[in-house]
């Protein structure tokens, strides 16, 4: 069943105060941006690794944080999965641990869902590997299958594919859309790539010092007129 996850939050930052509000239920939604506009502010305010100042989170009938209730909802209460940009996968552990990592129970149904992530994104042949021994693209599936194993109810991805050679990261953007519409559970990914953002993004929140903005930067333009088909497939917060 679809839940709204409304975001109405400020946060004084460094350089700025960060002022945003929206709404979304499941889809994949792209926070785009220059680099430190505020984006990775935002999904740690929705994991709750940072309080915000002032405002509310809500998903569904779920209150995330309100600050004028006082109420914060630690991050293991959320069941939210936050893939980070390093993808922080445990260098001393093989593929198939880091996987399970932070499941607490081996159950037949949890074994089950292991055996489909390990099929959705091809990396049966690779569970018994060091994560010293994987390419790039095969971190980012391990990653995936670990941030999926936890069951969540949101995914959340920093820059998931910034550091990937084109042909990888065309597949891999492939492959994260087939998943969120087979897990149907809101997908918030940051990118300051407008092709990224065009062949990921169902809609397309801009960014520019802690605020929205009402159209995109000059960058955008271009990737939109060599993309018009995907273009016009989006909607976007103007």
């Amino acid at each position: 069943m679809s839940r709204l996850l409304a975001i109405d939050i400020t946060k004084k930052l460094s350089h700025f105060t960060l002022n945003i509000s929206f709404t979304m239920e499941n889809k994949i939604l792209v926070l785009f941006g220059p680099s430190g506009c505020g984006k990775t502010t935002i999904l740690r305010s929705i994991a709750g690794l940072i309080k915000p100042d002032e405002g509310n989170i809500v998903f569904g009938d779920k209150i995330f944080f309100n600050s004028r209730s006082h109420t914060y909802l630690p991050p293991k209460a959320r069941n939210v999965a936050y893939m980070f940009q390093d993808l922080a996968l445990f260098p001393h552990m093989n593929v198939s641990r880091n996987i399970w990592y932070g499941v607490k129970n081996h159950t037949s149904k949890s074994i089950v869902l292991y055996q489909k992530l390990l099929n959705l994104l091809k990396i049966e042949h690779l569970h018994n590997r060091t994560i010293h021994q994987l390419s790039g693209g095969e971190k980012q599936r391990v990653a995936l299958a670990r941030a999926l194993m936890s069951e969540p109810e949101i995914l959340l991805l920093d820059e998931p594919l910034s550091a990937l050679d084109a042909q990888t990261r065309y597949e891999l953007q492939d492959e994260l859309r087939k998943l969120q519409k087979i897990w149907q559970i809101p997908f918030i990914l940051v990118t300051h790539s407008p092709e990224e953002a065009l062949s990921l993004g169902n809609e397309v929140l801009f960014l520019e010092e802690g605020h929205e903005v009402p159209g995109p930067p000059p960058s955008w333009h271009k990737a939109v007129n060599s993309s018009a088909g995907t273009a016009a497939a989006m909607q976007f917060f103007y």
